[in-house]
């Protein structure tokens, strides 16, 4: 590991505040020291109040803020003096405590400090920096790691064995450290938490985390315990999205609510879930007990999730007290297959990737603790107690009420612009994973967000068709929504002129793409926790055809009849299918100014009339038909099934 400190960029950052930022960033850069929001760093500063008064002010990673994009403003102010007396009592719970937190802010509109608020204050230097380090970890975790960590640092840090984060290890940190600190001693090793350094400056402070952490990183190296490969894994013999999908809803019935599932199934992945003693590494639970709050589970071998799930009933039902067995979501978040790889469960896509992020660095720790000496983590009942701390549920009560598609999946096709590009805005808006497919290679970057996947395909071509698919269920791990918008409209030609290749072009991609795309999705939309949904954007033309356009006409027909029959054929497998038929929604790639101009010509109206000629005198948007469509796949839909709803502003001939 490498110091990442530069003199021309620290030179830029000249207060004690703007110098804590600039190195809290460059820990959070290395995620083998801190990741997803982990790890936390302060510094001291001495300030006058609003009566003149000095005061010394500890500056505090908040809540919610990461050290990788850290601001000022992710700083919490807190008066030192009244966290110092908070460990002098003799009992405080966790929740009293971060009260004592609130009260102590000089700027009530500041995050909410650091649990680790205490620990921080009692260290004696204006800087302080703490990591959960991949290395530190894993020789942390093996049957002798305190003796191991009194070898690599000798009396440059004082050992506080494990207590779970709150007022008993800040309170014994406050006891222990004193009485254990020497001259030599430059930071504070909390068992099974991560490392403590501090100094006057913030740069003597990060590099001697730096310093700290490469003789844990020189340790392995000498005991030949750094350097991991894993066998190369066998590949899957068969495509996975029906698999995945099938798990994805056994873990999503186990939540009692839809789940992103997110396949891992590379070198790492794989490798780890068909390694020779997999089940007794994965059982032993998390590397430290900060991750555990944020994977919530032990992993799994095998696909026997509803057993694994009974299995954790019952132990909550053991061991949970006080009515917390009310709040236990018993899905694994971690689930290791031998065919699927390493897969991570949560309620949003975020969710599972921290997870997933965590356990790939799970995996180093602990194939490094293995090959040191045995790979050794807390006991079961020290993760319960961390996951059903009282600081975490009410966490968790704060986390608000879901929106509607969270935890659930959807697929556009034609999203590259106009309707299809607003119907993946009102289901990213509505809490959805959404996979948009177009053969306009801007697709791609429509979005950029982890909930959101764009993906070149040519609807017509199966193998393009299938492999969108797969990807879409890799990322996500199902399918709930489909939404069929893609489509071409030609220009106006009478059926006598019509010519046999855009007859057929027209119908291949209106009407026989899409055939392909509702056979290929039935299986998932099968598997879809609350049922899948279709809604197919179709046309004015269907109930009421114009001249010149047959070939469009006559494709959007046998596409609504094609959805009439899978309405009938699909209700046994709570898919509900319904049919939207705009008309004249001019801001869609369809509608070139030729083709606008071109039509208006032919009903004798100048273009601007041409875009309100309807009952309302309206002109109707790619948002409105958008709206619609989400809102179809939603409750209120809940019970209908085979509708055709017109969004046209009321078409004379329709009516």
């Amino acid at each position: 590991m490498k110091s990442l400190w530069n003199d021309q960029e620290a030179a830029q950052h000249i207060s004690d505040l703007e110098q804590r930022v600039y190195t809290s960033r460059l820990l959070g850069r290395d995620q083998s020291l801190v990741l997803h929001g982990g790890g936390n760093t302060s510094v001291k500063i001495r300030e006058k109040n609003i009566f003149g008064e000095e005061e010394d002010i500890l500056y505090i990673k908040g809540s919610g803020w990461d050290l990788a994009t850290i601001e000022p403003a992710g700083f919490s102010p807190c008066r030192l003096k009244h966290l110092l007396r908070l460990p002098r009592l003799a009992t405080l719970s966790d929740t009293q405590m971060v009260s004592e937190f609130k009260r102590s802010l000089t700027n009530p509109a500041a995050p909410m400090p650091s649990v680790e608020a205490i620990l921080h204050a009692i260290l004696p230097a204006k800087f302080v920096d703490h990591t959960h380090a991949d290395a530190l970890l894993s020789v942390m975790n093996t049957p002798n790691g305190v003796e191991r960590i009194r070898e690599i640092y000798g009396d440059r840090v004082v050992i506080v064995p494990y207590v779970m984060p709150g007022f008993k290890l800040a309170r014994l940190c406050a006891e222990l450290f004193p009485k254990h600190a020497t001259a030599r001693t430059v930071g504070m090793v909390l068992m099974n938490h991560g490392l403590f350094t501090y100094a006057e400056t913030a740069k003597v402070a990060y590099e001697l985390m730096i310093e700290l952490v490469n003789r844990a990183e020189e340790y392995l190296v000498r005991h030949n315990a750094w350097e991991m490969h894993l066998p190369s894994p066998a590949e899957p013999q068969r495509p996975a999205r029906l698999a995945t999908a099938a798990l994805r809803r056994t873990v999503s019935v186990a939540a009692g609510a839809p789940m992103i599932l997110t396949t891992h199934s590379d070198a790492r992945g794989l490798g780890f879930a068909q390694h020779r003693d997999v089940h007794k590494l994965s059982q032993e639970g998390a590397a430290t007990p900060d991750h555990v709050i944020r994977t919530k589970r032990v992993p799994m071998l095998g696909r026997d999730v509803e057993a694994f799930c009974q299995a954790y009933r019952q132990y909550f039902q053991a061991h949970a007290t006080g009515g917390r067995l009310a709040m236990v979501d018993p899905a694994p978040r971690v689930i290791l297959d031998r065919e699927l790889g390493l897969c991570t469960a949560g309620r949003k896509v975020r969710d599972a990737a921290i997870a997933g992020d965590i356990y790939c660095h799970t995996i180093d720790i602990i194939l490094r603790a293995e090959a040191l000496g045995g790979w050794r983590a807390l006991p079961s009942q020290d993760m319960f107690d961390m996951e059903y701390w009282e600081l975490q549920q009410a966490k968790l009560a704060r986390s608000g009420r879901p929106l509607m598609f969270t935890g659930e999946v959807a697929l556009v096709t034609g999203a590259a612009s106009g309707i299809g590009k607003a119907c993946v805005d009102s289901l990213l808006a509505r809490g959805a994973a959404v996979v948009g497919l177009d053969v306009n290679a801007d697709i791609v970057h429509l979005h950029a967000r982890s909930d959101f996947r764009g993906i070149v395909c040519n609807l017509t071509k199966e193998a393009d068709l299938t492999a969108a698919l797969e990807e879409t269920v890799r990322a996500f791990g199902g399918l709930d929504m489909l939404v069929l918008n893609a489509g071409i409209f030609p220009k106006g030609c009478p059926i006598a002129e019509m010519n046999t290749d855009l007859w057929r072009k027209v119908m291949s991609i209106n009407l026989d793409a899409n055939l392909m795309l509702l056979r290929e999705c039935h299986p998932l939309l099968k598997l879809a926790p609350g049922g899948g949904r279709v809604v197919v954007i179709g046309s004015k033309n269907v109930p009421a055809p114009g001249p010149g356009v047959a070939a469009y006409s006559a494709s959007k027909a046998a596409v609504n009849q094609l959805v009439r029959v899978a309405a009938l054929e699909w209700g046994q497998d709570r898919i509900r299918i319904n049919s939207i038929h705009p008309n004249m929604v001019f801001d869609t790639a369809i509608w070139t100014p030729e083709v606008l101009e071109s039509r208006a010509k032919h009903y004798g109206l100048t273009v601007e009339e041409y875009k309100t000629n309807n009952v309302l005198k309206v002109e109707v948007a790619s948002r409105d038909v958008a709206e619609l469509a989400a809102e179809m796949c939603g409750p209120l839909f809940a019970k209908t099934t085979a509708a055709q709803v017109p969004v046209d502003g009321g078409n004379e001939r329709v009516i």
